[in-house]
């Protein structure tokens, strides 16, 4: 049976992300928001947050993962960037972790 995938979106326009598996999106997307819904982190520190919850759990890389759904979520406008200097992530409130793909 073919693996699930979902193709991607880039918050940049005209720019194309990737297609990746379904269940890794999801698995990566339900992380990246349930540290989100506690925390205002930078890049770095929201990647090494992700890598510390998951790497027991996840096969792949985390980062590679986490940075792809990551700019797939900014596109989506579920997350997105503050404008403080560093920049940190913060979800949007009404994004619910509601995984369908509706």
């Amino acid at each position: 049976m073919k693996e699930e995938t979902i193709q991607t979106l880039h918050p940049k326009a005209g720019k194309i992300n990737k297609k990746i598996s379904l269940e890794k999106y999801n698995f990566i997307r339900k992380n990246l928001l349930l540290i989100l819904e506690t925390y205002e982190l930078t890049h770095t520190e929201l990647m090494e947050k992700l890598y510390e919850q998951i790497k027991e759990d996840f096969v792949g890389g985390v980062q590679w993962y986490g940075e792809t759904v990551k700019l797939d979520l900014e596109a989506r406008g579920i997350i997105f960037r503050t404008k403080s200097k560093p920049e940190k992530y913060k979800s949007r409130k009404e994004s619910s972790l509601d995984l369908s793909l509706s």
